[in-house]
């Protein structure tokens, strides 16, 4: 289990990029969705939203709930990833330094 800082602290890693930020959103809207979707409700290239899934999947803020798969991948928020969509709203507006300070 996280402690609350460390999920302060991935929050604000989420924030720092506004892909990771719409992504996050979008699966939270929609509970579980492919690439190309995510991208298109992002408004995200499908390149930047592949890479963007990677690095929150190497966080543990999103999971793909069927890896065997070559198309058709479905991705969702992780029990972590949920908490850290509920830490945004309060973070929004920090400034970038404040971001790194938690």
């Amino acid at each position: 289990m996280k402690s609350e800082n460390e999920i302060l602290s991935l929050a604000a890693y989420v924030l720092m990029s506004s892909y990771r930020e719409r992504a996050v959103t979008v699966l939270h809207e929609y509970n579980f969705m492919t690439p190309k979707y995510i991208a298109e409700n992002c408004n995200v290239r499908s390149n930047h939203i592949s890479k963007t899934l990677r690095e929150l999947k190497d966080h543990n803020i999103v999971v793909c709930i069927n890896e065997e798969a070559h198309k058709g991948r479905l991705y969702k928020l992780t029990e972590l990833g949920e908490k850290v969509y509920t830490i945004l709203p309060s973070l929004k507006g920090k400034t970038v330094g404040e971001l790194n300070d938690l």
